[in-house]
């Protein structure tokens, strides 16, 4: 079984890259592919969950919204290795941070009951 922490994702993701990928690509050719991964998302959000339809032929469910996620998560993982970011101590800083300044916040929101 294969490590599935983000630290066994970055190393998973590093592999690929030497083995298949040949290199990674440069980070802002990187961070265009992130852009337009993550407009695959929102296009499949629009037609799943918002008003949007899909066109013929267009491929449709939560199996493509699912691989579209995966794609941002790929091309995010490469970006966090080219940089040298740490993805499970940025996440655990990050929880940390949103639990400590929204811990009441959103609990005295009306608009999440």
């Amino acid at each position: 079984m294969s490590d599935t922490t983000l630290a066994g994702l970055q190393r998973q993701v590093d592999e690929w890259i030497r083995t298949v990928g040949v290199r990674y690509y440069g980070e802002l050719t990187n961070t265009a592919i992130l852009a337009e991964e993550v407009g695959e998302v929102a296009r499949l959000m629009a037609r799943l969950y918002g008003e949007q339809s899909f066109k013929p032929g267009e491929e449709q469910g939560r199996q493509a919204l699912a691989e579209e996620m995966a794609d941002v998560l790929f091309v995010l993982i490469c970006l966090a290795n080219q940089t040298g970011v740490d993805l499970e101590e940025a996440f655990a800083r990050r929880l940390e941070a949103r639990t400590s300044r929204d811990r009441e916040r959103h609990a005295a929101n009306p608009k999440l009951r």
